[in-house]
């Protein structure tokens, strides 16, 4: 028998601080919010989910809860964790760290000590045991952009809404702490309709933006193949359309970095992979290099993107476009120039040239066919995601863990529509757990949810497995066991890199407990995997499926073992000799 839906309590008053920040919150879309509860913040979360058009969504922890508000603003454009001071405060703030890194506006909320409490000598429970409440606040200075503090209501309107303006504009995390006493006062700047604000628009300057474009159009118009890169920071840019254009106005070859794959359409007969140094797509790597003109669009060159900083790429022939600056040839910079409008204005003044895409044309050889296997063959991971390039479409998703399912997963062909998420610049284990919940809930209803997590990942953050079960979520998760954390084994390798097997689908069916819409089954070779497919893409298409898929633990792709040997590299790098 089902238990009854808990009863939450509801407030009276409309004209409160809690209320208010509930309404900016559905103002800018965002009507799920993830939560933790504790004493601090049990007040304000009366008051946030008494408000029509908010979903409050349980988590069984912090991190995973900040996770999930990084997934859910992946889609929505923003997203919101609520958390209570100090020791849920800390606890979230790794994952609002990878929101900062990935530049995602995630709004987070934390219940703080009673206003009578500040200034005082009083020592609170869930401190380090000082009367200085500042400790978290000072902790979120440096990764999130706007900090407010609210243990008094006369300036409190104007942090929230300083506070959400500022998340939205510089798409980074802010932090909000609200004293605990406080969430259910009146004020008279606290109306029952929220009183509107405009957030302020972004413009380019037209004549550094005019000079850009000269500089630029100059340059290319002289060269003979260059081509086009797409990077991490299009979403920052809001340049996903004018990258696009510029892509159907150039002509050029087109590629993407690899964490801003699912960014730049993938359906263009134009695209010819991932640019990711020694483990591109195959040719891809040999028309970038070799171009005498490339035009980064919004990049992020860190030791994970260039392969160990191992790409050979020539200041001298490289535009890069910044979501607020253009950089033309290592020469001159143009500020106050932004991306959208840059790229858009270059598409109408640009020389249309296909010499780039020719030559990969010349080149290129399709890949083979990935063999069949039976059910006496042990499955393989390229059979795996040749399966599951077979699932996907303009009604999915995909999520890709920390780990081997990067490389696996940048080698998917994306439809036209089809959703794309991972985190590469913090390259978080265990992220892609708590993200999925959030992701999957904002694409309820649109788009179906397809996660590839490794075991390793899976035991750091599986407990909120069973907030997804809550929430009647479909997704389709591949648990890839093959014995541990594989990405570090190829970087360096040591017996911390084994880790305990678990019984995974006894573990699924003891979380389901008979509650929720699940199905869970576990595949060792490749008849099995296309039946459980086959179940979960049709008899369980409204259920949560989890099929854990057994793998060699030496079955990496080839990609990851370069990829690795090099990160090594970069890592083991000696000192410098100081003379």
């Amino acid at each position: 028998m089902s238990r009854p839906e808990p009863v939450y309590p509801v407030t009276e008053s409309t004209a409160c601080l809690g209320r208010h920040l509930a309404r900016r919150l559905v103002e800018i879309g965002c009507n799920d919010i993830f939560t933790v509860p504790g004493d601090f913040n049990l007040v304000l979360l009366d008051h946030l989910i008494s408000e029509p058009g908010i979903n409050n969504i349980g988590c069984c922890n912090e991190i995973n809860a900040g996770y999930a508000a990084d997934g859910y603003a992946r889609w929505k454009g923003v997203g919101c964790v609520v958390v209570t001071f100090t020791v849920g405060g800390l606890s979230v703030i790794n994952s609002i760290a990878g929101a900062y890194s990935e530049n995602l506006p995630v709004i987070c909320i934390v219940g703080g000590p009673n206003s009578n409490d500040f200034g005082t000598n009083r020592i609170l429970h869930h401190t380090i045991g000082v009367s200085d409440f500042s400790q978290e606040a000072r902790c979120f200075q440096a990764v999130t952009c706007f900090q407010a503090v609210i243990n008094c209501l006369d300036d409190a309107h104007q942090l929230v809404d300083r506070a959400i303006s500022t998340c939205l504009l510089e798409s980074k995390p802010v932090y909000i702490s609200v004293s605990c006493n406080l969430a259910g006062i009146e004020h008279p700047s606290f109306t029952h309709s929220t009183i509107p604000y405009a957030i302020k628009e972004q413009r380019s300057n037209k004549t550094s933006l005019e000079a850009a474009l000269d500089a630029a159009v100059k340059f290319l118009n002289h060269t003979v193949k260059p081509v086009l890169v797409g990077g991490p920071k299009l979403r920052l840019g809001k340049a996903k359309e004018a990258f696009q254009e510029l892509v159907e106005a150039s002509g050029y070859a087109y590629a993407t970095m690899p964490s801003a794959k699912g960014q730049p359409l993938e359906s263009h007969p134009h695209f010819i992979g991932t640019y990711w140094g020694a483990v591109s797509s195959p040719f891809c790597l040999e028309i970038v290099e070799s171009a005498d003109a490339y035009i980064f669009v919004g990049p992020i060159f860190n030791d994970y993107s260039s392969v160990g900083y191992s790409l050979f790429l020539k200041k001298d022939h490289m535009i890069v476009v910044n979501p607020d600056r253009v950089q033309i040839c290592g020469k001159a910079e143009f500020g106050c120039v932004l991306m959208k409008d840059f790229c858009m204005e270059l598409s109408k003044r640009i020389t249309r040239n296909s010499t780039s895409f020719e030559n990969y044309k010349r080149i290129h050889v399709p890949e083979g066919t990935i063999p069949s296997s039976g059910a006496q063959d042990p499955l393989r991971v390229n059979v795996l995601f040749k399966h599951i390039q077979g699932m996907l479409s303009h009604d999915t998703a995909v999520l890709a863990e920390t780990g081997d399912s990067w490389f696996n997963c940048q080698k998917l062909k994306l439809p036209a529509g089809c959703g794309y998420e991972f985190q590469m610049q913090y390259g978080s284990i265990g992220w892609s757990v708590g993200a999925l919940l959030g992701y999957s809930q904002a694409l309820k209803g649109i788009k179906r949810v397809i996660a590839c997590i490794g075991d390793g990942s899976f035991q750091v953050t599986c407990q909120d497995v069973s907030t997804m079960m809550r929430q009647n979520q479909n997704s389709i998760v591949f648990l890839i066991n093959n014995g541990g954390y594989t990405i570090e084994v190829e970087i360096h390798d040591g017996p911390y890199n084994v880790i305990k097997n678990w019984n995974y689908v006894a573990m699924i069916q003891a979380i389901h407990n008979g509650e929720g819409n699940v199905w869970a089954t576990k595949v060792t070779n490749e008849p099995q995997l296309i039946a459980a497919i086959a179940t979960a893409t049709t008899d369980k298409k409204d259920a949560f499926c989890f099929i854990e898929v057994i793998c060699h633990k030496d079955d990496t792709s080839k990609e990851l073992l370069e990829w690795g040997s090099r990160v090594s590299a970069a890592n083991g790098r000696p000192p410098s000799i100081q003379i």
